[in-house]
């Protein structure tokens, strides 16, 4: 009799970090779900509890999962890194996590600048503004709540777009050219609109970052987008001064 050959050439070390990796990029085991009890995979992959171990280690280090004593591994909210001083598209962000990404308007209000839409715009005359909210998901997960003012008299194609196939960010990078912009970060407690947003406690650690941006003239747009506070990070990088 012929033995059978295994056309899959992994090790098994191998197979079973792919299969646990792929449950959690996919989202089918979403951040807080316990991973299979140690002798629980063991038995399932019919391999010793070392091989085990050591994939569980190797997720952990990858901050895919965390391994806490006497009450097993649990899937951990993947953590996102922004460039602070680049304006950064959040569907990059997200599928840099080997998460899938959509987003969805939540709110959209056409209407003539107030007191408050003029300091943030950093404008004197009351023009018409756009006011967006916007939700961006990582899986199944709320990743990021966006809120946006758009100057229409600086971008004036917007009141017509729908924003159904792209989000307001990357829309505004690809249609209109900017040649300033001004980032202010912050840690804040989430407020009852963006706790319920992204399905955290009010008062709850979140990132705020602050955007707005200039055109040649005029000022085009002002946005904050509001991370939770325990799955995002910010990077710059920095060199030495020539002086």
């Amino acid at each position: 009799m012929e033995a059978l050959v295994n056309p899959d050439r992994r090790s098994l070390h191998q197979r079973i970090l792919d299969d646990v990796q792929g449950r959690i990029l996919s989202g089918e085991w979403p951040p807080g779900h316990r991973i299979p009890f140690e002798h629980e995979m063991t038995a399932q992959y019919d391999c010793s509890r070392m091989t085990v171990s050591k994939v569980l280690n190797q997720l952990a280090r990858a901050g895919l999962i965390e391994r806490r004593r006497r009450s097993g591994s649990f899937v951990l909210r993947p953590h996102s890194q922004s460039a602070v001083l680049e304006i950064r598209d959040i569907m990059t962000e997200v599928q840099a996590l080997g998460l899938a990404y959509r987003f969805e308007i939540v709110s959209r209000a056409k209407r003539r600048a107030t007191r408050t839409d003029l300091d943030r715009l950093h404008l004197e005359a009351k023009v018409p503004v756009l006011d967006l909210a916007c939700l961006h998901f990582a899986g199944k997960e709320p990743f990021c709540h966006e809120e946006r003012l758009i100057n229409l008299d600086a971008v004036p194609e917007a009141d017509a777009e729908a924003f159904a196939e792209r989000a307001p960010g990357p829309w505004l990078v690809e249609r209109v050219p900017w040649t300033t912009a001004e980032h202010r970060i912050q840690a804040i407690g989430a407020n009852p609109l963006t706790a319920a947003a992204l399905g955290i406690a009010e008062g709850a650690a979140c990132l705020l970052i602050e955007r707005r941006t200039k055109g040649a003239e005029q000022p085009i747009t002002h946005v904050r987008l509001t991370y939770p506070g325990d799955g995002h990070e910010l990077v710059a990088h920095f060199a030495p001064s020539r002086n």
